[in-house]
């Protein structure tokens, strides 16, 4: 049963947000190995159907095309998926590009083999809603993998960073962090899968000179990130404040000699649908 949200203006500043700054540079420069990891994660193979969701530029979604699926990447920024394509196309990727919102996905029921979502889908606002699409669209004996960042990995503590400076979360939005935690990710799932496995694992960020390098990188690229400094535009002490803690929150994460090593932790999750 599809799980019915009202969008509007929630959704509109979701799809602007990651409109933002430049996101295909994050994906393709900072962490272009997560999607091919959750690939072979949930063993996709040649002919599978495949439905990435939440895809962005197709982090997940090339990489299953490459490997011989049928795959279907679907997001809610149509400027994500046109960029999407221009890798695909780089990268000699054939795969179909939907617009759609992950808490009401346009596909049939069991209409796919492997459903997936590489640091995508726990950015939908309401969590149970999109657990529920998840398992809708996958068909029984299907594989749902996911890859989510922790709460108390980098990319977690640095969502905790913003969060005074923007504003609250509409009453329903759950923090996406939250698919990170194994406990919360089973009861998303609950009585609709089985034999799930979650492990915990981390990405080596490496391309950064200095914890600054880091901040302003981010600043400039990444749409939350992006949004945030927006909301601060004309408070140039706030604006201050935030460019100190995320430069903290480097530092404090950084493990490297020399240049900036980071180690980001995630969550990646792996069930069969019942």
């Amino acid at each position: 049963m599809t799980i019915k949200i009202d969008g509007g203006e929630l959704k509109a500043r979701h799809r602007a947000m990651w409109a933002l700054g430049d996101y295909p540079a994050v994906a393709g420069e900072v962490i272009p190995e997560l999607g091919a990891t959750l690939v072979a994660a949930c063993g996709v193979r040649p002919g599978d159907k495949v439905l990435d969701v939440a895809a962005g530029t197709g982090n997940a979604a090339i990489p299953a095309a490459l490997a011989g699926a049928d795959v279907v990447a679907c997001d809610l920024t149509p400027e994500l998926l046109a960029a999407g394509r221009d890798v695909a196309a780089r990268r000699g990727a054939a795969l179909e590009w939907r617009e759609a919102d992950a808490e009401a996905l346009p596909f049939a029921d069991g209409a796919f083999d492997v459903v997936l979502s590489c640091v995508g889908v726990m950015f939908a606002p309401h969590h149970r809603a999109a657990a529920a699409e998840l398992v809708r669209v996958c068909r029984p004996g299907g594989t749902i993998g996911l890859l989510s960042w922790t709460p108390q990995g980098f990319i977690g503590q640095m969502f905790a960073a913003m969060r005074p400076y923007v504003p609250a979360p509409p009453p329903g939005a759950q923090p996406p962090p939250l698919w990170g935690d194994e406990a919360h990710v089973r009861d998303l799932l609950g009585d609709g899968v089985a034999d799930l496995v979650a492990r915990r694992a981390a990405v080596t960020v490496d391309r950064f000179a200095d914890p600054a390098g880091f901040r302003d990188f981010f600043k400039n690229n990444y749409g939350p990130t992006v949004a945030a400094y927006r909301g601060l535009a004309g408070d140039a002490e706030r604006v201050a404040a935030l460019d100190r803690d995320l430069t903290e929150l480097a530092r404090r994460h950084d493990r490297g000699s020399g240049a900036t090593v980071l180690d980001w932790e995630y969550l990646l999750v792996t069930a069969r649908r019942r």
